[in-house]
């Protein structure tokens, strides 16, 4: 009867340990995960009329030298961010006027239709990238054997990206023309990006503002991961407390 029960109470062990190679590739999956979530969570949160709102009446935000007012800056720019976020077709930028003449010419309204195409594929893969840190946490921390190695992994993605940002804070501090054409150029085709100082887009959204956004979406991103690397210590303690 002994070894009855010692084989009984066995079992469920063995059935429910998961094998060595599926938790090394959950780890793997949730590191490589956080990065893209916390980056493509901040991008979103700048993608709003607050941020908009903030960095149009922050002291210094340099003024529109061919005649926007800062109400008409807040008023004509949160029309590009619902073009981007609600997917509208081109006729939404098109139907907009000032002073009588449209509010932006075609290309301009071309290069809008790519930043939103780039826009909706970042999406995608944040809410790919979403689902996969949920399903590769919910298979680690469904059995104790492995829950360590969830810990670990929330650590590791914090670090990971705390790095990476370091690193494009650094790039963009150190050389922000260099960050800003590369960015555009990986993203879009040929000088489909590049305006007069007298379009629009550039009067609305000046090279200070992509700084800024720049350095906000750096900010949000670092607070994401130190919150990670937070709650996986403060997890690891108690998980010492109670064993």
């Amino acid at each position: 009867m002994t070894a009855d029960r010692a084989a009984s109470t066995a079992e469920p062990e063995r059935a429910g340990t998961l094998p060595g190679w599926l938790a090394t590739l959950c780890h793997a999956l949730i590191v490589l995960a956080i990065p893209v979530i916390l980056v493509l969570t901040s991008v979103r949160l700048v993608m709003s009329e607050t941020f908009l709102e903030l960095e149009y009446k922050r002291p210094g935000f340099p003024p529109d030298r061919y005649g926007f007012t800062q109400a008409e800056r807040l008023q004509y720019a949160p029309h590009a961010v619902r073009y981007l976020l609600d997917n509208e077709d081109d006729s939404y930028l098109a139907a907009l006027a000032h002073q009588g003449k449209p509010l932006f010419t075609e290309r301009e309204i071309r290069h809008m239709r790519d930043v939103q195409d780039v826009t909706r594929a970042a999406f995608r893969v944040h809410i790919a990238a979403t689902a996969t840190l949920l399903l590769a946490g919910i298979t680690l921390g469904w059995w104790r054997d492995t829950r360590r190695a969830l810990r670990l992994a929330l650590f590791e993605g914090g670090t990971l990206t705390i790095f990476l940002m370091l690193t494009a804070v650094v790039l963009v501090v150190a050389n922000w023309n260099f960050f800003f054409t590369g960015f555009h150029r990986v993203f879009f085709e040929g000088d489909s990006w590049l305006f007069s100082t007298r379009a629009t887009l550039i009067r609305l959204f000046p090279q200070r503002f992509w700084f800024d956004a720049a350095l906000a979406i750096g900010g949000l991103t670092l607070t994401g991961a130190l919150s990670a690397i937070t709650a996986s210590v403060v997890w690891r303690r108690a998980a010492r407390t109670t064993s």
